[in-house]
């Protein structure tokens, strides 16, 4: 049985580093531009097949941070667009934060939980900060429309 969780533990490392390139990939790309879906969709494919396999090996801090920056990007898939660059930065620090944690799992370490401001910074809505926010998305309320003044 140990054998078996040394084979999957393996591939989880081989997997989630070739993961960590391609979320790097588009985040250097989303710099050149905000609006690249493409690189949109990456990021959030690769946050969340690293988030399974984390959860199903049982390394939950890293299905911790991975999922919540796969709530960010469904913002920001929503958004069609990174805000601004403060939000890739809070981006790069999450893909920081799993790198390392990744690397201690390669390590035979156990990965530390997430700092939790990062953890913050991914729960703040890309839409508005005053905004409820529910798994990383903005709950947004519909504009209040006045009706309309009667003529005399």
């Amino acid at each position: 049985m140990a054998l078996d969780m040394a084979k999957y533990r393996r591939i989880f490392l081989e997997e989630a580093t070739d993961h960590l390139g391609e979320i790097s990939h588009a985040l250097l790309s989303l710099e050149k531009e905000l609006e690249g879906v493409e690189a949109i969709d990456t990021v959030f494919r690769m946050a969340h097949s690293i988030k399974s396999m984390a959860a199903s090996l049982g390394f939950d801090a890293i299905a911790d941070l991975s999922h919540r920056m796969e709530d960010r990007m469904e913002g920001v898939r929503r958004a069609g667009r990174v805000r601004d660059h403060e939000e890739l930065a809070v981006l790069f620090r999450a893909l920081e934060a799993l790198e390392a944690m990744v690397a201690a799992v390669a390590g035979d370490r156990d990965p530390a939980p997430a700092d939790a401001a990062l953890l913050e910074a991914l729960a703040t809505s890309p839409a508005a900060s005053s905004a409820p926010v529910v798994d990383g998305v903005a709950e947004i309320a519909p504009p209040v429309v006045q009706p309309k003044k009667a003529r005399s």
